[in-house]
């Protein structure tokens, strides 16, 4: 199947828009025993929340963040483990289970800006696109499409080509496609997608307009 790419425009960013709610907010500072916040502003109870969260201990913190936010597929030992390796290493990127990494992320960037960097800074790429598919291609884009087609316009040392080459030539099924991308949403000017830094950067783009021919898995 072929598509045709556009590329308007590649951010880095260090926070993801509306990574986290009012209600989010409000309930993490209960947590942090700073109950009854009033007001429903994002950005003042975020810096509430950041100071709650820094009278706490690194480790502890991170903890109440982790059960908050995957306590359905954390058990206390990997929370825990988690909590003292999050100040020492990207886990958000280093994670075996990639499909959790968004969250990690979410996390660590709260915890990075509420200990003013005494967590590593992560960032996130953001890109917006037209797909636009030719007459044999389908035209219910996924998150499987558009990876496939934009490691076409990649470096061939980005991580993607080489953890999962099997997978955008077609020989595997590629199911780590939706959680590699993190969100893929259709706007006015086509589409947003949504990812780590660490699985594409801004410099790893080759071209901003290209056409790609790419394939799928079929079962024998």
């Amino acid at each position: 199947m072929k598509y045709a790419i556009k590329i308007h425009k590649i951010s880095t960013v260090n926070e993801l828009p509306n990574s986290w709610s009012v209600d989010d907010y409000k309930a993490l500072l209960t947590k942090f025993n700073f109950p009854n916040a009033e007001g429903s502003d994002a950005a003042e109870l975020q810096g509430l929340l950041c100071m709650a969260i820094a009278d706490y201990e690194t480790n502890e913190a991170a903890t109440i963040l982790l059960h908050y936010k995957l306590s359905e597929h954390l058990n206390e030992g990997q929370i825990d483990q988690l909590s003292h390796e999050m100040l020492l290493d990207r886990i958000s990127e280093e994670y075996p289970k990639i499909e959790l990494h968004k969250e990690l992320y979410m996390i660590n960037q709260l915890l990075y800006k509420a200990y003013n960097g005494k967590f590593l800074n992560t960032e996130a790429t953001l890109v917006d696109f037209e797909i636009t598919p030719f007459s044999n291609a389908d035209p219910k884009i996924t998150k499987e499409i558009v990876l496939k087609c934009f490691a076409k316009n990649l470096d061939s040392h980005n991580i993607i080509i080489r953890l999962f080459r099997s997978q955008l030539e077609g020989n595997e099924k590629f199911e780590e496609a939706n959680d590699v991308l993190w969100d893929l949403e259709k706007n006015e000017n086509g589409y947003r997608l949504t990812t780590s830094n660490y699985w594409m950067h801004k410099e790893e783009f080759l071209q901003p307009e290209m056409d790609c021919k790419i394939d799928f898995f079929e079962e024998a």
